[in-house]
């Protein structure tokens, strides 16, 4: 059976001009993220994984070298369609949360779809399963300030599901967590790659990685390995639904 390729990376450079200093963040990367895979880059501060994070996610740009995205040539496309693309094909969790504190966590979670044109009514029903999900069916009108971290960061990852997103990025996901919050994190993200989910992780810590399928390392701007993590270490937490079921 042929395996879908979700990520192609070719010779991938980005270099970052200061002045007159040039900070060369990657340099010549190439590696690739089937449909399915839960994928955790490691690698210092520096290394270059959060500078390849936002070219996957379409955040920055690459200054040579090929992105395919779901089989799209990412430098071809036009500003206003790599923008619907990153809403609709992206699903993005990140370590500070990222939610608007005015809005009640089922109207953080529907902010995807009201930039993706999806309808009040389809909305707040999408939102609502979403938060069900990851098991925050009963604090969908509570304000971020009312909620724990864990709880903050459940509602942004039912935020990364809605528009069903070809991939999940997660940037650091545990760091601001405890370590019983991390865990239930975790166990979250795996039971989306149970699924069907496909999922890269940007960590610094092996035991988090240890979680994942397969790790990839990054020192100054390279991959230095890329290995199958034999016997994924297994979190708690509960179990979603059948993603996009």
């Amino acid at each position: 059976m042929t395996v879908h390729e979700i990520i192609r990376i070719e010779k991938l450079h980005k270099v970052y001009r200061m002045g007159r200093m040039e900070v060369r963040a990657v340099r010549g990367i190439s590696m690739e993220v089937a449909a399915g895979e839960f994928v955790a880059i490691m690698g210092a501060s520096g290394s270059g994984k959060s500078t390849m994070m936002n070219i996957i996610g379409c955040l920055d740009t690459l200054t040579r070298g090929g992105y395919w995205l779901d089989g799209e040539d990412v430098a071809t496309i036009g500003a206003k369609k790599l923008a619907a693309i990153r809403n609709k094909k992206i699903g993005f969790v990140f370590q500070s949360f990222n939610l608007l504190p005015k809005l009640t966590a089922q109207k953080n979670v529907e902010l995807p779809m009201i930039y993706a044109g999806v309808s009040g009514k389809k909305r707040r029903q999408a939102a609502a399963e979403a938060l069900e999900r990851v098991g925050l069916g009963d604090r969908m009108h509570h304000k971020p300030s009312e909620l724990s971290g864990g709880q903050m960061q459940r509602v942004a990852i039912a935020r990364s599901l809605v528009n069903k997103p070809a991939i999940i990025l997660a940037d650091e996901p545990t760091g601001n967590l405890d370590s019983k919050s991390g865990e239930e994190i975790i166990g979250i993200f795996q039971s989306l790659n149970d699924e069907g989910a496909t999922i890269v992780m940007v960590t610094h810590e092996r035991e988090v990685a240890m979680h994942s399928k397969r790790i990839v390392m990054f020192r100054d701007g390279l991959v230095v390995t890329d290995e199958p993590v034999e016997n994924p270490m297994r979190a708690g937490g509960q179990k979603p639904e059948a993603y996009g079921g």
